[in-house]
C-alpha cells in the first residue's frame, strides 16, 4: 500500500514554516509497515492543489493531506476535494454541535464563521479532533484511501495516530508486512554500519533502513513474506543477528526513548539522579522530565552557566578554573561531584562545553564537550566532539550524558 503525502501552505514554500506534519506521518505509517512513495508540497492555490491530488490519487494507493482545513476564506483545501471527488458540502449538525459544547466550556462565544467546520464533502467517513475544530476527512473509492488533516502538527498528530492508523491498518488486516525498530545510541551510523556488514544476509524480501538522529540510530527492519507468520520470523532472524552483533548499543525497540530506559533503570534499582548544566542549559533536565513519574527518581539540577555558580553552588574551585578551564573534564568530574553532594543523590551527571557558534580555539573548537558522572563508586569525564552546530551539539551532549549513565548502571564497558 503505497503513500503519497501532500503537505498544504504558502508558508511551507515560502519557508517561513518548517514542514514537521509529513515526517511525523512518514514515521508513523512506516512504523505501521506502510510505504511512503511521494511526498508533496502545495500552496494555497484551487488550481495547483486540485492538480496535485488528482496526480496523487494516480500514482497512490492512500493520501494524506495537511493544512487548509481552517473555517476561513484562504483554507481552500475542502474546496479542491470537492473539486477533484465531483461531490458538494453537507452540513454536519453534529459537528456544530461539538463545537457549540466545546467553546461553552472554555467560557467563549462560538464565531460564526466556525460554522464552516462542520461542512464536509458528501459520503465522507470524518475523524474527531480532540484539539481543534476542524475534523479529519476521509473519502474511500475505488481502491484509494484520501485522507485530509488538519496542518496544526498537535490535532495532526492526535488524529493520525487516534483515528487514521487504526482505520489504514484494518484495510491491511491480512498483510504480512513486519517492522521491528531497535534503537541504539552511544556510536555513530557508520561505525554501526561496519559492525553489521560483515555477517548480514537479507532474505528476500528483508530490509534494514539506518535512521539516525541526536538520540542514537535507529534499526529499522521492515519483512514481507507470504503471510504474517513468515513476515515475523525472517524479521525475528535479523533482529537476533543484531541483537547478537551490536547488543550493548541497543537500549530500546520500536517507540520506547532512552530517558523513559534511564527512568526504568533508577525506578527498579531505587536509585535517584541529579544533573549540572552548563552548554546544555537545563536541556538534559527537559529531556529527563519529559517522562512522566519522573519525580520518583530525578532530585533536580543546576544550570551553572556562568564558572560564578560552578565554584559557589557546586563546589568547583577557582585554582581548577583557572589552571584547566572550565571546559575540562577535570571540571566536569567537579561539576558532578558537586551536584551528588549537594543534591544528596546516588548519581549525578554533568556536562560543559562550547557550544558555538563562538568561543572555540585551535585546542578546544566548537563542539568539544566533557560529559561527568558521579556516584558512589567512582567519578569521571568523558571528551566528545558533536560538530559545530549549536543545536544539535546541545541535544547530542544530553543524549550521550543519558548513554554513559544507562552504561554505568547495566556494568557495560
Amino acid at each position: 500500500m503505497n503513500v503519497e503525502i501532500i503537505t498544504v501552505g504558502d508558508e511551507l514554500l515560502l519557508g517561513y514554516t518548517v514542514d514537521t506534519n509529513s515526517s511525523y506521518i512518514a514515521r508513523q505509517l512506516g512504523a505501521a509497515g506502510f510505504t511512503v512513495r511521494y511526498k508533496t508540497s502545495v500552496g494555497d492555490s484551487l488550481d495547483a492543489m486540485e492538480e496535485a491530488f488528482q496526480l496523487a490519487l494516480k500514482r497512490s494507493h492512500i493520501v494524506i493531506v495537511t493544512g487548509g482545513l481552517g473555517p476561513t476564506d484562504d483554507d481552500l483545501t475542502k474546496r479542491a476535494i470537492v473539486k477533484v471527488f465531483k461531490r458538494n458540502l453537507i452540513f454536519h449538525e453534529e459537528i456544530l454541535e461539538d463545537l457549540r459544547i466545546r467553546f461553552a466550556k472554555r467560557g467563549l462565544e462560538m464565531p460564526a464563521i466556525n460554522q464552516n467546520q462542520a461542512l464536509l464533502p458528501q459520503a465522507a467517513e470524518f475523524f474527531p479532533n480532540k484539539y481543534g475544530s476542524a475534523v479529519g476527512i476521509c473519502i474511500a473509492e475505488h481502491g484509494r484511501v484520501f485522507i485530509s488533516l488538519p496542518g496544526v502538527p498537535l490535532e495532526m498528530q492526535q488524529i493520525l495516530d487516534d483515528e487514521v492508523v487504526p482505520y489504514l491498518e484494518r484495510l491491511k488486516l491480512n498483510s504480512s508486512i513486519h517492522v521491528a525498530t531497535l534503537r541504539t545510541t552511544g556510536i555513530f551510523e557508520s561505525a554501526l554500519a561496519e559492525k553489521i556488514k560483515p555477517g548480514l544476509r537479507l532474505e528476500p524480501g528483508v530490509r534494514l533502513a539506518y535512521l539516525p538522529g541526536f538520540s542514537g540510530v535507529d534499526l529499522r527492519v521492515m519483512a514481507s513474506a507470504a503471510d504474517p507468520e513468515e513476515g515475523a520470523q525472517k524479521a525475528g532472524k535479523l533482529v537476533d543477528y543484531l541483537e547478537r552483533t551490536v547488543g550493548k548499543y541497543i537500549y530500546g525497540r520500536d517507540s520506547e526513548t532512552l530517558e523513559a530506559i534511564i527512568g526504568q533503570l533508577l525506578g527498579d534499582n531505587d536509585k535517584t539522579l541529579g544533573v549540572a548544566e552548563s552548554c546544555t542549559a537545563g536541556q538534559l533536565g527537559m529531556i529527563i522530565t519529559s517522562v512522566p513519574g519522573s519525580s520518583r527518581y530525578f532530585f533536580g539540577g543546576v544550570l551553572a552557566y556562568a564558572n560564578d555558580v560552578k565554584v559557589n553552588q557546586l563546589g568547583v574551585s577557582p585554582e581548577l578554573l583557572n589552571e584547566q578551564g572550565a571546559v575540562s573534564e577535570e571540571c566536569a568530574v567537579a561539576m558532578a561531584q558537586g551536584c551528588r553532594s549537594l543534591l544528596g543523590t546516588d548519581y549525578a551527571l554533568s556536562i560543559t562545553g562550547i557550544a558555538g557558534p563562538e568561543g572555540g580555539s585551535n585546542e578546544k573548537p566548537v563542539g568539544t564537550s566533557y560529559i561527568g558522572l558521579a556516584s558512589a563508586h567512582a567519578a569521571r569525564a568523558r571528551l566528545f566532539n558533536f560538530g559545530t552546530e549549536r543545536h544539535a551539539i546541545r541535544a547530542r551532549a544530553s543524549y550521550a550524558a543519558l548513554e554513559m549513565l544507562r552504561r554505568e548502571i547495566l556494568d557495560i564497558k
